[in-house]
């Protein structure tokens, strides 16, 4: 603070020296390096002049800003030759403040790290000229890479020409008390890539009912311009969601939704599954029940960890997978619980002799029905992997998957171990409860598989609902009905898209073009969409033993030969079929919101995750631009090159 006479300073010099009292003398302190010179009235400013010509800080900053000063810095060459060279650089202090940001952000570093007097101390070994900012500093700039992150995923998702998928999840924080929604969109972009990124990860006010969350959840899509954009939203099955969908109709619109809304609706597969999983897992835990009691022995404390891992080498059983006791929410838990166990079944049997108070080790049968149930789990658990993916389309396979794993029940029933035949009747059970009706989607993708279309829709449906089942080629027809729905939409949508251009266009393309669109207009719509779809249900299957496959490959090189199915292949193909890509939000938000950062605000949590998402896929994709191609992208570029020629 200026101290001294109020009587007002008209020198230029005062802008960079600012008045002290210093033992009751008035002196000028410079505000680049902090030297006190005498602020008499008698002394005159030229020695404040004089001063400004030499200060080496001053000097710095403004060859910073005109960026005319460089400093040099070593780089190494190549091992084999041994040399340094020197090369010249531009230090930036707002470039280096930006990448502090976005360090915290990635890493999730506190945010009081840039006030530890170490990480200080470093910042300054590193580079003397950089000004480390506060606390209050590094707030306001992850909240300026936020917004500029942001700004740059709005354009991307106004770019994009392909309908969006949302899965979205409810979260209360443990430490803060407060509930969180993420909301993660998935999408094909132009390339024929699948994405998904945390649009939003929203602080939901109590209480949390159908209309409050779709309300919350309405005004997410408006922001980002997708609410008329929206295939399907997937969400876990209980009773707030299921009224949610309703709202969110009514919200956005019948007419705004494909279908009207009657596609809208994915339940969690990998929840399902859960449930069903549990049911069947509840029936058997009288029969494991030693084995889970015999590993929380042997992890209670460390003492006893330490002791069963010697007692597993001396009886030579590898120790590289650590015991870990079961959740009660999560079945595959149990199953890896198992699966984990089995292996240190001499350990267990040789710590009865080693540990007195170790009174509940299992017998020879138990184990025996261990390995039985584990080897009968783990289709199940590479089921609800596939199904938890993000990076991969898994619409397509999800009636496929959801047969195998029926079959597979179904026939446990005739094992003849009872136990397992109660646990296949309890499975069933549930299994028809959730999964008598397929929701419309599955049937759509299964068609748009070219190994599948409607002949393996009809067995799939053959699988589910009996062999004899009467309704199941008319639940074919739905489905065939359904896509023949979706292809007059998008047919519509591409004729009020060419109204305008369709005028030079004729007049740019010739006589042969106007007899051309003449004979277009003359034809129904109804025979123009559905001779596409018969076409592509026509021609060849592709082999199902074809190995790796890729069904966006394939759509890729068919839209030259089927361009509205091609488009509705793409949206349905966004869908995902369970929420883990909103759950893996929380896993990562724990992170974020620890005990020891519980004051942080809704604003800067979700600025933290979203920003922190965003960054990390824009470095992975900078890290694959030399990705190996595929056959069928190898294809479609040689497709392209002879249409090129051709024009």
């Amino acid at each position: 603070m200026n101290v001294g006479s109020k009587r007002k300073l008209t020198s230029t010099v005062w802008k960079e020296f600012k008045r002290v009292k210093m033992l009751g003398e008035l002196k000028a302190q410079c505000i680049y390096c902090g030297k006190k010179l005498s602020a008499k009235a008698s002394s005159g400013t030229k020695h404040f002049h004089d001063h400004l010509k030499v200060c080496p800080y001053r000097r710095s900053k403004f060859a910073l800003k005109d960026r005319n000063v460089t400093q040099a810095s070593l780089r190494f060459a190549p091992k084999e030759s041994r040399q340094l060279f020197v090369e010249n650089y531009s230090f930036d202090p707002e470039v280096a403040r930006r990448e502090l940001a976005a360090m915290i952000i990635l890493h999730e570093y506190p945010l009081s790290m840039v006030d530890h007097t170490g990480f200080r101390r470093f910042v300054s070994a590193l580079q003397p000229l950089f000004k480390l900012v506060t606390r209050n500093t590094i707030r306001k700039d992850i909240m300026d890479t936020y917004m500029e992150e942001k700004k740059k995923a709005l354009q991307y998702m106004a770019g994009t020409k392909s309908r969006v998928s949302i899965t979205t999840d409810m979260w209360t924080s443990e430490n803060q008390k407060r509930g969180y929604m993420a909301v993660t969109t998935h999408f094909i972009d132009d390339s024929w890539t699948l994405r998904n990124i945390i649009m939003r990860f929203i602080y939901v006010p109590v209480p949390h009912t159908a209309e409050v969350i779709s309300e919350v959840l309405y005004e997410a899509l408006v922001e980002w311009n997708i609410d008329e954009k929206i295939t399907t939203v997937t969400l876990d099955n209980c009773s707030t969601n299921d009224a949610l969908i309703p709202e969110l109709v009514r919200k956005i619109g019948k007419g705004k939704l494909l279908l009207e809304g009657r596609l809208l609706h994915m339940r969690c597969c990998a929840h399902i599954l859960n449930l069903i999983m549990k049911d069947g897992l509840d029936v058997i835990q009288p029969a494991i029940a030693k084995i889970r009691e015999s590993v929380a022995f042997w992890t209670a404390t460390p003492k006893r960890v330490e002791k069963f891992e010697e007692i597993a080498k001396y009886v030579k059983v590898p120790t590289d997978n650590k015991l870990g006791l079961d959740c009660k929410t999560r079945w595959n838990s149990t199953y890896k619980m198992l699966d984990v166990a089995l292996p240190y079944e001499p350990a267990f049997n040789r710590a009865i002799r080693v540990e007195k108070l170790y009174d509940c080790a299992p017998s020879k049968e138990e184990w025996a029905f261990a390995r039985e149930v584990v080897g009968r789990l783990k289709m199940f658990d590479d089921i609800t992997v596939l199904f938890s993916g993000t990076n991969y389309v898994i619409a397509n396979v999800q009636l496929f998957k959801i047969c195998e794993a029926k079959t597979k029940i179904k026939k446990w029933s005739e094992c003849g171990i009872s136990i397992i035949e109660q646990m296949s009747t309890k499975m069933i059970e549930k299994f028809d409860k959730y999964w008598k009706d397929i929701q419309g989607p599955m049937g759509i993708a299964t068609v748009l598989d070219p190994r599948f279309k409607i002949e393996f829709l009809l067995g799939f449906f053959e699988c589910l609902f009996g062999h004899t089942c009467e309704d199941c080629r008319q639940k074919v027809e739905d489905v065939k009905t359904s896509l023949c729905d979706l292809m007059k939409e998008y047919q519509l949508e591409d004729d009020e898209d060419n109204t305008e251009s369709s005028v030079p266009s004729l007049v740019s393309s010739g006589f042969l073009s106007i007899i051309s669109a003449r004979v277009a207009n003359r034809r129904p719509m109804v025979a123009r969409f559905r001779t596409e779809i018969d076409r592509y249900l026509d021609d060849e299957y592709v082999p199902v033993e074809t190995k790796n496959f890729k069904i966006l490959d394939w759509w890729k090189v068919a839209r030259t030969l089927y361009s509205t199915l091609t488009k509705i292949a793409r949206d349905i193909f966004t869908i995902p079929v369970s929420t883990v890509a909103s759950e893996s939000a929380f896993s990562t938000n724990g992170r974020v919101l620890s005990k020891h950062r519980r004051r942080l605000t809704p604003e800067i949590l979700e600025a933290l995750m979203c920003s922190q998402d965003w960054m990390r896929r824009k470095y992975i994709d900078a890290t694959n631009v030399n990705k190996p191609e595929t056959f069928w992208s190898c294809l479609q570029e040689i497709q392209e090159g002879m249409q090129k020629l051709l024009l």
